[in-house]
């Protein structure tokens, strides 16, 4: 006969996935682990643990209650990750406020979240001091003043590490349903006002377990693991640095905090400490890589993981040479992030021809727990054979299940019961995702679709050519027609010819159609980025809608 829970033991434990269940053993197992900030902190996981239970402690000391948002502005540090577990374990919200998105909505975004306390670095003050009258719920702000002797504002409690001190660090978190939320923020990038998402403990914990290791898709796949030294390169404000910092913290990691990301420091962050594992998008890569060749640094063995936007060939290889393990991950704000992770794998048939992208490139295969497919606009599955496009739409247990306050962005989000990634893709008989394009970038001309990811990827490799963007204008003729927007190397002068050189060569062996072949182009000093580091192609479609230059 089956054994059934009405037959277990009365005392039998059932525990939440909540996130306070995943220090459990850290202290055990990495008591004297080390996590720094910068040059500025350096605790074990002793202090550490503490610490989050002196920060519920003088939370609630200032009015924090269960369900109440607690919202933080900072650099990634210690005290963001302190924040990270103490705010959700004591049943407070945890409000990840974008500090790079224009003041206007940054208030907009602590309206929404109806946040009650902050806690905000100084170097965001004056922020907060322009935003105060439009806050009307704010109850209490705790200042951190990162080791400056300046006076508090009138408007502060308290300062961080002095009110930490005084508080108890034996605050008695207990256990409370796992499906209450955990954590909010606002995506960018977005017509109007950032949209808000949510996910609650059993989502956190189920992506934390899921992606906690490498997926056995790849024995090449750089991914974090036992005995690694992280340190995020993505912002602890955008949907929670990937979900690393639990990572790292569940498996005792030493753990390394750059504060603001300033090249040159991250540089030495990585040689002092020795770590091996980081994620960021590709401008922050690009940033870290000028740098290693200025000073000279050292950069063999990192493994880096690349999100928010295409690994591109030319930053693979570039990082390659300096000897990184680099790959990609797919993911948006609304899948909490992870998706697929790619990696290198012994496949059946020829899958290294020429023109081919290095697997390390692709989006990948997905993680445990997440359906991936493809799908027409009526929701019909599209074959998995490497070539056919459709929109990439999932399913896993950690998506957030709404737009706060937005039922019909939510709607639009979860038609026909899958989220709705607007990303266009192939996936090979493999697993493979490739993310070919965004639905809102695809150029449409003469009756044929241009992929503007796989064209800007050919005009990058251009010769003279630093960055490259392309988007669709409008035209009378052909309805829409790809531009490029570039940004010249130093000395250089492109023209049209050196633009369309590695184009035309990629039509002649029909990696992509002749109407991709450009008839004009512009050169800015530099492309406009979102808050999270992506080329801004809505600012540059405004910008070019009505009159795009030529050469």
């Amino acid at each position: 006969m089956p054994l059934r829970f009405a037959e277990t033991a009365t005392e039998y434990h059932r525990a939440p996935l909540t996130i306070r269940h995943l220090l459990n053993g850290v202290v055990a197992k990495a008591g004297d682990q080390r996590i720094v900030y910068r040059d500025r902190a350096d605790i074990d996981y002793r202090e550490f643990v503490g610490r989050v239970g002196r920060l519920a402690s003088l939370l609630e000391a200032a009015g924090a209650t269960q369900g109440m948002t607690v919202a933080v502005m900072d650099w990634d540090s210690h005290r963001y990750l302190e924040a990270y577990f103490a705010v959700p374990m004591m049943g407070a919200v945890l409000q990840t406020v974008n500090i790079r998105l224009p003041q206007p909505q940054i208030a907009y975004t602590l309206q929404h979240a109806e946040a009650e306390i902050l806690i905000v670095h100084r170097d965001f003050f004056p922020i907060v001091e322009a935003l105060r009258s439009r806050l009307p719920r704010l109850k209490a702000i705790v200042a951190i003043m990162d080791g400056a002797g300046d006076a508090l504002p009138s408007w502060c409690i308290g300062e961080y590490e002095t009110l930490s001190a005084a508080a108890s660090p034996d605050y008695p978190f207990e256990d409370f349903d796992e499906n209450a939320v955990a954590t909010t923020f606002y995506t960018s990038g977005t017509t109007g006002n950032p949209k808000g998402v949510c996910f609650t403990h059993r989502q956190l914990v189920l992506h934390t377990l899921a992606i906690s290791a490498p997926f056995g898709a790849s024995d090449a796949a750089p991914w974090i693991g036992v005995g690694d030294v992280y340190m995020p390169l993505t912002p602890m404000f955008h949907v929670h640095a990937w979900g690393f910092p639990y990572i790292a913290t569940m498996l005792g990691l030493k753990q390394v905090y750059p504060g603001r990301y300033e090249p040159a420091t991250i540089c030495a962050l990585r040689e002092t400490h020795g770590v091996s594992y980081s994620h960021c998008v590709p401008t922050v890569l690009e940033m870290v890589l000028n740098s290693a060749e200025d000073r000279g640094a050292d950069l063999a063995g990192w493994k880096v993981t690349i999100g928010g936007s295409a690994l591109t060939r030319s930053l693979l290889a570039r990082g390659q040479a300096h000897g990184m393990r680099l790959g990609a991950a797919y993911g948006m704000s609304e899948t909490c992030p992870v998706v697929a992770v790619a990696g290198r794998r012994e496949l059946p048939g020829d899958e290294g021809g020429a023109g081919m992208p290095d697997p390390l490139s692709l989006a990948g295969v997905s993680a445990p727990l997440v359906e991936v497919r493809i799908a027409d606009e009526n929701m019909n599955p599209a074959p998995h054979d490497g070539r056919t496009r459709g929109e990439v739409v999932v399913r896993s247990p950690w998506l957030t299940p709404l737009y706060t306050g937005d039922r019909k962005a939510t709607d639009a989000l979860w038609r026909g019961g899958w989220m709705h990634t607007q990303d266009i893709a192939t996936i090979d008989p493999w697993g493979q995702v490739q993310i070919r394009d965004r639905l809102k970038d695809v150029v449409k001309t003469g009756g044929e679709w241009v992929d503007s990811l796989q064209l800007e990827e050919l005009v990058a490799t251009g010769e003279g050519i630093a960055e490259a963007a392309v988007i669709a204008v409008p035209d009378v003729r052909w309805g829409e027609r790809p531009l490029a927007v570039v940004v010249a190397a130093p000395g250089c002068v492109p023209t049209l010819d050196s633009i369309n050189l590695p184009v035309d060569f990629a039509i002649a062996d029909g990696r992509i159609t002749r109407y991709a072949r450009l008839d004009r182009f512009a050169v800015v000093d530099q492309l406009p980025r979102t808050s999270v580091g992506k080329i801004d192609k809505k600012l540059l479609r405004a910008r070019y809608a009505e009159d795009a230059p030529s050469s």
